[in-house]
């Protein structure tokens, strides 16, 4: 299966709105190839369901029946000291890196338009998303989407989640992004700090890969601002 985790369509970060926007086009190619090799799609944009309502894709999701788990699956998978240590960044501001700030909200009602939802596929936005791989027999699984510190982690069908009930998951390294302030600690780049992140989840939580092992040519790499 291919998770693709809140990749929505606005977020209340200026910043975290641009980058999804510019990952979005190479994200939905690396969907449409693994679909047309078979791979389940399921996209978990969080807070979002209302939208998709009784949609087919939807519904593939509700119907999946319920499984016991080794770990219970929570809304939220906080960080485990005694297992991770700690983030190599500070996100306590919430890690939003414009001038000036922007003012927290959720002004997100769907997913990205870019990435092409199939009949085919499913949606969700809780630990339906582990039914349906029960269902299915599916036990490997790539994870796409935004915020490698936040949702990526910590949602019900995120990393960590994942790895704990003995699913063979592994992120999508360069179809990610971090909320991170340069301003804050470790005080480097942007891009560096999601690095960092990346390299706590292959140490700590899972493997990862680059969406060239799906499409051919180069990883993905985000346009360095002007």
């Amino acid at each position: 299966a291919l998770v693709i985790c809140d990749m929505w369509d606005q977020h209340w970060c200026r910043g975290a709105s641009r980058r999804v926007a510019e990952m979005a086009p190479r994200m939905d190619e690396a969907v449409r190839a693994a679909r047309e090799r078979g791979v389940l799609i399921i996209h978990c944009p969080s807070s979002c369901m209302g939208f998709y309502g009784n949609t087919p894709q939807r519904q593939r999701a509700q119907q999946a029946p319920s499984v016991e788990t080794q770990i219970p699956l929570q809304g939220w998978c906080h960080l485990d000291a005694d297992r991770e240590g700690i983030l190599p960044i500070d996100d306590s501001d919430g890690g939003c890196d414009c001038s000036p700030s922007c003012p927290t909200a959720s002004p997100w009602k769907r997913q990205i338009e870019t990435i092409q939802i199939a009949p085919e596929d499913a949606i969700t936005d809780s630990a339906e998303a582990f039914y349906l791989m029960r269902q299915r027999g599916i036990e490997n699984v790539m994870v796409m989407g935004v915020h490698t510190n936040m949702c990526v982690l910590g949602r019900p069908f995120g990393l960590r989640q994942l790895a704990k009930n003995g699913i063979n998951v592994v992120l999508v390294r360069d179809m990610t992004d971090s909320m991170y302030n340069p301003k804050a600690w470790p005080y480097v780049s942007h891009q560096e700090g999601t690095s960092r992140i990346v390299s706590h989840i292959e140490r700590h939580v899972c493997p990862t890969v680059t969406s060239d092992q799906i499409l051919g040519g180069q990883p993905f790499v985000f346009k360095p601002l002007n």
